[in-house]
């Protein structure tokens, strides 16, 4: 159950897709506001505060508190628990795909 957490809270963020288009913007910035992220998003401050929240315990953002402002970053070590789940189904798939390809060949050579 612990090992399946992280993956869950990652993939629990990035199902909500106004908080995907957040951190698709979020990854594409070096740093970036709350302030930035509103601007023609369509969505207020507050949810946007609330989806970066989210993001952050789900460990794919990172924040950086100046001043009075707060800057945002991705957490690229967010990621792992669904690359990792990628990759076991990865396999999977591939596997399945080179016996369908040798089926295939037997079928009709």
């Amino acid at each position: 159950m612990n090992e399946a957490a992280p993956i869950n809270a990652v993939m629990r963020a990035l199902a909500d897709p106004t908080r995907r288009a957040v951190f698709e913007r979020v990854v594409s910035s070096d740093e970036i506001t709350v302030v930035e992220l509103t601007r023609g998003s369509g969505v207020t401050q507050g949810a946007i505060s609330q989806h970066l929240k989210a993001l952050k315990q789900a460990g794919l953002v990172a924040e950086r508190p100046e001043g009075r402002k707060v800057y945002y970053r991705a957490e690229p070590d967010g990621l792992e628990p669904l690359v990792d789940w990628m990759s076991h189904y990865g396999v999977f798939w591939r596997e399945r795909f080179a016996n369908l390809r040798t089926l295939l060949k037997e079928i009709d050579p």
